[in-house]
């Protein structure tokens, strides 16, 4: 079972940074993307940011230029650099992977979401 574990969240001051990661575990042939939503009260959920396995990104356009996007494939950690964070950012962070799970089955995944808060 494919498991992503999310952590880094927390309370920021307007300006701060965080950095949130988001593990894969379990059994899997690859992992196609990983990237970041982010769902605020009342709101749906948006794309933060995501990296395809080759290495492209794509961030969503309220974050871009403040908030980098980083993955380690050796432990299967995508990593989230969040700066000048506004309290419009406000959110819970949701982790999601594309992943393989043979080389022709591949799998929608979620965490279970971590807290962003930014507030003076």
């Amino acid at each position: 079972q494919v498991q992503l574990v999310e952590s880094g969240g927390g309370l920021v001051q307007p300006g701060g940074s965080l950095r949130l990661s988001c593990a894969a575990s379990g059994s899997f042939f690859s992992i196609d993307a990983m990237g970041w939503y982010r769902q605020a009260p009342g709101k749906g959920r948006e794309l933060v940011a995501r990296i395809i396995s080759l290495g492209n990104t794509n961030y969503g356009d309220p974050v871009k230029g403040r908030f980098t996007i980083s993955r380690d494939k050796s432990n299967n950690t995508v990593y989230l650099q969040m700066t000048s964070l506004k309290p419009e950012d406000t959110a819970v962070y949701y982790c999601n992977a594309d992943i393989r799970k043979t080389w022709s089955r591949h799998y929608d995944y979620w965490g279970q979401g971590t807290q962003v808060s930014v507030s003076s």
